[in-house]
C-alpha cells in the first residue's frame, strides 16, 4: 500500500488556502458570516444527500439553487468582500511597490495644527468628543460628499461650536484637507478589527478610515476626555502637554510648519 504523492507544490497549495481561509476569519469575525456560511453548508449537504437518494425534484430545485450559489454569494457578502479586498491592498501600501504606480499627485498642505490643538485640550478638559481627520495623499471625496460642505478657516472657536453637544453638526467627523474644515458631519468606516470593548464609536471609525486610507484622525472621548491619534489603523493615547508634538509627527510636519 503506499503513500499518497505530496510535493512542494501541494504543501504550498494548502498554505496559500489555509492563509486565505485565516484572512476571511479575520474580516468575517464579530459578524453574522459564520451563520450564513453554515446555513450555505447545511443547504450543499442536504443537495448531495438527495442526489444519492434519487430525489430528483429536489435535488433539481437545489442544484438549481448551487448553480448561481457564485453569484449569490458576491451579493450576500458584498460587503465582507470588499473589506478583505481594501485589507489586501493595505497590505501592498505597506510594501510600497504597486501603490507609488498608482498613487494620486495630491500635494499634501501643511497643516496650521496650533488651533486645532488648543481646541482639542479645551475640548477634553470640558469633556467633549470630537474626530477629526486629517487628509494625506488618498481621495477622500466620497466621505466628504456623504458630509456637510463647510470650507472654513480652522479656528479653535468653529471647532469648539461644530463639536458642542447641542450643535446640528457635532454628529460624525470633520475633515481638515489643505488646511481648512471641508466638511463635517461625515460618516466614517467602522473597523471590523477586534479592538478592546471600551472603545466607543468614534474610536472604531477612527480606527476604520485610518485602516482604509492613509488619513490621520485625531480623537477626543467625551466619556474620558483623553485625546488619541490614529494612523494606519494604530490607536495612541496622548498627554496633552505633548500633543501638540505628536500631532506634528503624525501628520509629517516639522515643527516650524505649524507655527
Amino acid at each position: 500500500m503506499g503513500f499518497i504523492p505530496f510535493s512542494l507544490v501541494d504543501f504550498l497549495d494548502i498554505f496559500i488556502v489555509a492563509g486565505l481561509f485565516f484572512m476571511l476569519y479575520r474580516v468575517t469575525r464579530g459578524t453574522n458570516t459564520p451563520y450564513i456560511l453554515v446555513g450555505i453548508a447545511m443547504i450543499y449537504l442536504g443537495w448531495v444527500v438527495v442526489r444519492a437518494l434519487n430525489m430528483e425534484l429536489l435535488s433539481t430545485i437545489l442544484g438549481q439553487i448551487i448553480s448561481v450559489g457564485a453569484i449569490a454569494l458576491i451579493i450576500v457578502f458584498q460587503p465582507e468582500i470588499r473589506r478583505f479586498l481594501q485589507t489586501l491592498g493595505m497590505r501592498q501600501k505597506e510594501l510600497d511597490f504597486i501603490t507609488r504606480i498608482f498613487s494620486s499627485n495630491r500635494k499634501v498642505t501643511s497643516v496650521n495644527t496650533s488651533p486645532i490643538v488648543s481646541a482639542c485640550l479645551d475640548m477634553s478638559d470640558e469633556r467633549t468628543g470630537a474626530l477629526i481627520v486629517f487628509t494625506q495623499k488618498d481621495d477622500l471625496q466620497a466621505i466628504i460628499e456623504g458630509g456637510i460642505a463647510l470650507d472654513a478657516n480652522v479656528s479653535v472657536s468653529l471647532l469648539k461650536n461644530i463639536f458642542f453637544k447641542n450643535a446640528p453638526l457635532h454628529d460624525g467627523a470633520i475633515i481638515v484637507d489643505n488646511n481648512r474644515i471641508v466638511a463635517a458631519k461625515c460618516i466614517l468606516p467602522v473597523t471590523q478589527s477586534n479592538v478592546p470593548k471600551s472603545y466607543g464609536t468614534r474610536h472604531r471609525a477612527a480606527i476604520g478610515i485610518s485602516e482604509v486610507t492613509d488619513a490621520v484622525v485625531l480623537v477626543v472621548s467625551e466619556e474620558t476626555g483623553k485625546i488619541s491619534i490614529v494612523k494606519r489603523g494604530q490607536i495612541k493615547n496622548i498627554e496633552q502637554q505633548k500633543l501638540a508634538a505628536a500631532l506634528k509627527r503624525a501628520l509629517n510636519q516639522r515643527e516650524e510648519q505649524a507655527a
